[in-house]
């Protein structure tokens, strides 16, 4: 496995492909080892990819289908295995983050239904990503309990109340522990940025110039 700083400059290499060859116009940051850790929890990534300009919505729309099929590709490129995709994220305009304010407004709400009803509150499918930050925002909630329940793209998360007694069959859940990584992480740091204006070692960098 090539080492952290390695990997990076490979998916910088794709996302210069997309802006020059693929004209798409967009400009991108890319964060490697501690820099680009979420703050939330949310993501076990080692590299993360910020995305913005004219086209960036077009990696958002359909609920971010452009952006996990980008995460599908460098994933290939690194030969990651299938439990590994959440080490390579992109983004677009924020999208994750207001994705995420969707979650909590969400478990907010679920988390009132259930201790007023009494009853398990069923989450519509999602896909393993989705559902591993939902059972993480849920945690806050100690007098409730979460497990995921279906198969395949019909999974989904069910929100029960703490004494409720779960279905053997609903016990099966998505939350994971460990970071894992991309091998060596030494020499990463904060200095694995890198801009379309230039490998920037020093810092966060910036973003590139827009793609015309």
């Amino acid at each position: 496995m090539e080492d952290l700083q390695q990997s990076a400059q490979r998916i910088a290499d794709f996302v210069k492909t997309l802006t020059t060859t693929g004209g798409l116009r967009l400009k991108f940051r890319i964060t490697a080892a501690e820099g680009a850790e979420d703050a939330d929890g949310f993501e076990r990534r080692d590299i993360y990819v910020e995305m913005k300009g004219p086209d960036a919505a077009l990696l958002t729309d359909r609920d971010g289908e452009g952006l996990r099929a980008l995460e599908t590709i460098a994933s290939q490129i690194l030969r990651l295995d299938p439990m590994e995709l959440e080490r390579v994220s992109f983004d677009a305009n924020d999208f994750k983050a207001s994705k995420a304010n969707e979650f909590k407004t969400s478990a907010t709400n679920a988390a009132e239904r259930v201790r007023e009803s009494g009853e398990p509150f069923r989450f519509p499918p999602m896909s393993s990503r989705e559902r591993r930050i939902l059972h993480l925002v849920l945690k806050q909630y100690d007098d409730l309990k979460t497990e995921s329940s279906g198969e395949g793209p019909r999974r989904c998360v069910v929100l029960y109340p703490g004494d409720y007694n779960v279905p053997p069959e609903e016990r099966s859940s998505d939350r994971r522990g460990g970071r894992g990584g991309f091998g060596n992480r030494g020499g990463g740091g904060r200095g694995g940025d890198r801009g379309r204006g230039g490998n920037d070692r020093g810092g966060r960098g910036g973003f590139g110039g827009n793609r015309r």
